[in-house]
């Protein structure tokens, strides 16, 4: 049985970032998949340029950008100045939602405004949907930003924690709204973003280039953990270990290493998503991507590869969402999707080429209270048994691919690999 300082679950941006900031080559990488990248894997056919989802890299620190960059074609990686609109009763309004109000018909603006400005803002709340009524008031609140979580997350939003969004929630002041009135300001985490002509993939093998031949095992997933006597058993062989690197969904993990805890505290949704082709482009040559918060749209989210790539045929991603336990009829889906495109008149007269879907599963994961109660609990019983869990899924938070290798490098500054 073959030995390693550490085994790491999972070649996508978590587990190769962790491989190359480890300072060692003593390490295997076990992916279940027959391809690196997890859902940052691209699909290339007939011209178009499709992600497994929208990947779009939001860099806060210089280091990680530069860092992703060496090894690459400078003039194959793009900077774009994000443009996102919000479809909103037959009109689209700028995002955020809450800072540009002066959008909507006069009453809905009053009835937002007003709202915002007499919300109670001192008021306690534990919840994600009590935390946007404080923060934003009832209007703002009920208009865009509660059905728009509830289709992104298939769930009611007042089961989430207040924190649920992180840093990633667009916070806003009264004069930032009328300031906006005149002067359009929009400022969020992502106003930016770098993308790589080739696709999403591209930072994955950048990374990759960085981990010598033979670390990555196919195909081969983990199967059991025995964390006392730290063996790894995987479907075609058995690995001995001193540590576990593990990116894979955390529920995941603990049922691997026979760790008892409540399943109720753990719940996630899914994502289909769609990466359509077209012989033309669309009306919108802009928008990088468009929310549909409104339940007679079947999607969540659209977004236009065509726009970010500046191509002369309209691509898009489409990605809607289910419950954990709800089965997909992605034929039915698709029919239902390719009328609600028309019907928002994102398709007129194109001819559609190609397609091709994904599932996510997990895709966003639920956080609450009682998950973010039970998660340092169970982390700190792996730890003891020197297994360390990280990334999205892996620490079962909302996080960005940035975040990501950034946990990544410090786990490997702590364990002093």
């Amino acid at each position: 049985m073959k030995k390693y300082k550490d085994i790491i679950f999972g070649a996508g941006i978590t587990g190769l970032s962790y491989a190359c900031f480890c300072g060692h080559d003593e390490y295997l990488i076990l992916e279940r998949d027959s391809e690196i990248g997890g859902y940052c894997k691209t699909v290339k056919r007939g011209g178009f340029v499709w992600d497994y989802s929208g990947h779009f890299f939001h860099f806060r620190r210089p280091e990680i950008e530069a860092f992703l960059r060496e090894g690459t074609d400078p003039s194959t990686i793009l900077k774009v100045v994000k443009h996102t609109q919000i479809a909103y009763k037959d009109k689209y309004v700028d995002f955020p939602f809450q800072k540009n109000i002066h959008q909507l018909d006069k009453d809905e603006f009053i009835d937002c405004l007003y709202d915002f400005y007499f919300r109670d803002k001192d008021k306690h709340y534990s919840s994600f949907k009590e935390m946007l009524f404080a923060k934003l008031g009832r209007s703002i609140s009920e208009k865009f930003l509660i059905p728009y979580n509830e289709k992104l997350y298939v769930c009611d939003v007042n089961s989430l924690d207040h924190g649920a969004m992180g840093r990633f929630f667009p916070e806003v002041t009264l004069d930032g709204i009328i300031g906006n009135f005149k002067e359009s300001d929009n400022p969020s985490y992502n106003d930016t973003f770098t993308y790589f002509s080739g696709g999403a993939v591209e930072y994955v093998n950048s990374l990759k280039r960085r981990v010598p031949s033979g670390k990555i095992h196919l195909s081969e997933a983990a199967l059991d953990i025995d964390i006392d006597r730290k063996i790894v058993q995987t479907g075609q062989a058995a690995y001995s270990y001193d540590r576990i690197i593990s990116s894979v969904p955390f529920p995941r993990l603990m049922d691997l290493c026979h760790l008892t805890y409540d399943q109720q505290c753990y719940s996630w949704n899914k994502v289909l998503v769609f990466n359509l082709g077209f012989d033309r482009k669309g009306n919108d040559d802009r928008n990088h991507w468009i929310y549909f918060p409104e339940s007679r749209y079947t999607f969540y989210r659209v977004g236009y590869y065509d726009n970010i790539l500046n191509q002369d045929r309209m691509s898009l991603y489409v990605e809607i969402g289910f419950s954990k336990d709800e089965s997909v009829d992605v034929k039915a889906i698709f029919q239902r999707m390719m009328e609600d495109l028309k019907l928002a008149g994102i398709v007129t007269n194109q001819r559609l080429l190609d397609h091709h879907f994904i599932l996510m599963d997990p895709a966003y994961v639920h956080i609450r209270s009682d998950s973010l109660a039970d998660i340092p609990l169970r982390m700190k019983q792996l730890e003891k048994k020197d297994v360390y869990s990280i990334g999205r899924y892996g620490g079962w938070k909302y996080c960005s691919i940035e975040d990501n290798m950034i946990e990544a490098k410090g786990l490997a500054q702590r364990l002093g690999a």
